[in-house]
């Protein structure tokens, strides 16, 4: 006998998701209307998606759960939706985008480095700068946070972050394949705690998400060809 479907409703994850794609069309929506009838009705959705938001993150901080707190919170995901609210063009909401860097060393060896907030290990990256290209800022980055000099090889995989769980708003990352060709090994003294070359075999413990990008990293720094990595479209696109 097959198990059941799953409840209708959505996981925690999907509810959060939901919610800034609404508030994201209500922002838009905001930015490109004059009309008071239709931004009335934007701000609406935008409270309604606060609701799901606050709701939702009920579920994933269980130690929220007083309604004075869950109130507080829906009106600081209003506030700030409506602070980023732009008029035409720049109104139009789209993902962040940030940047990460696979580098390999000679030796077969990964550049990791710790961040000093969370103590989570993790490839170099960072928010895209306006002005560089994407790849200017994954070598940006690297020797920042390192001190490592790099050289981008190719675009290892195209990722939706909320999609994968790494974030709870709509971001997505750009990873490059980069080979170290210099640089002094030394920590960014505010973002890092550590920063350190490590193998397939020996990375450590507190290192995100290595299951899903450790084999293609290291796949890269041998240099085996496989194609750019993406998210597979969704059927249907919307619930999956």
């Amino acid at each position: 006998m097959e198990d059941p479907a799953p409840p209708p409703g959505g996981s925690p994850r999907e509810l959060v998701r939901w919610s800034e794609t609404l508030a994201a069309i209500a922002r838009t929506g905001l930015g490109f209307s004059e009309n008071l009838y239709e931004r009335e009705r934007f701000q609406e959705v935008l409270n309604v998606a606060a609701d799901i938001k606050a709701a939702a993150n009920q579920v994933l901080d269980v130690d929220v759960s007083e309604a004075i707190e869950v109130a507080r919170e829906q009106d600081h995901f209003v506030q700030e939706w409506l602070e980023s609210v732009g008029v035409g063009v720049p109104g139009y909401v789209t993902p962040k985008v940030a940047i990460g860097a696979i580098v390999g060393n000679d030796d077969g060896q990964l550049l990791l480095v710790q961040r000093a907030d969370s103590g989570i290990w993790l490839y170099p990256t960072g928010w895209a700068d306006v002005g560089y290209s994407p790849a200017e800022v994954a070598v940006k980055e690297v020797a920042e946070e390192t001190g490592v000099e790099s050289v981008p090889e190719r675009v290892l995989a195209v990722i939706d972050g909320q999609r994968m769980g790494f974030s709870r708003f709509g971001m997505y990352m750009l990873v490059f394949h980069c080979r170290a060709v210099g640089g002094e090994l030394t920590h960014h003294p505010l973002e890092c705690s550590d920063v350190g070359w490590f193998g397939e075999d020996e990375l450590p413990a507190a290192t995100a998400g290595a299951h899903y990008w450790g084999p293609m990293a290291f796949a890269a720094i041998r240099g085996e060809d496989r194609p750019t990595h993406f998210d597979p479209v969704r059927e249907p696109i919307w619930r999956e």
